[in-house]
Order: C-alpha cells, then sequence, then structure tokens
C-alpha cells in the first residue's frame, strides 16, 4: 500500500488518498484509488493564542468554534459527477 499525501502550496490537504493492493484473484470490480480525510487539529499542534473565532450561532453551525478547525466533508465522488 503506497500512501500519497497530496498537498496544495505546501500546506496538507484533508483528503488523502492511497493505491491498495489489488489481488488478480478478486472476484469484485477494483478500486484503483482509495480516499480518507483527516481532521484538521492533526496539524494544528497547540492552540496559538488569538486565534479567530466564530460567532457562538456560526460555530453551532460548523460544530467548532475555531475556522482553523472547520473541515466540512466534501464527497471525494463529486468531482467526477462534474466531469
Amino acid at each position: 500500500m503506497t500512501i500519497l499525501q497530496e498537498e496544495v502550496s505546501g500546506l496538507p490537504t484533508h483528503r488523502k488518498s492511497y493505491h491498495p493492493y489489488i489481488s488478480p484473484f478478486d472476484p469484485c470490480p477494483p478500486i484503483k484509488t482509495k480516499t480518507y480525510e483527516t481532521p484538521a487539529q492533526l496539524y494544528l499542534g497547540f492552540q496559538p493564542k488569538g486565534l479567530d473565532q466564530y460567532q457562538p450561532s456560526e460555530a453551532l453551525k460548523k460544530g467548532t468554534l475555531w475556522p482553523a478547525l472547520y473541515s466540512p466533508y466534501t464527497s471525494p465522488y463529486e468531482k467526477n459527477k462534474r466531469e
């Protein structure tokens, strides 16, 4: 299994992908690239002082007080639908 870390402008992305082993005896059609998401907390470390905050009503909608930790789920299949 090879893990590929996708980076944009030197910053890590929350969606990672890898290429699993595909057996020649597998009866199912193979999924050649699989993806998964990592939480934003992995890249933050200690909470810096003065970190931006959402208003309380917006924080309740987003599920976090800090914009740096907000990471909405994005479907890996959305890109394929647009093409």
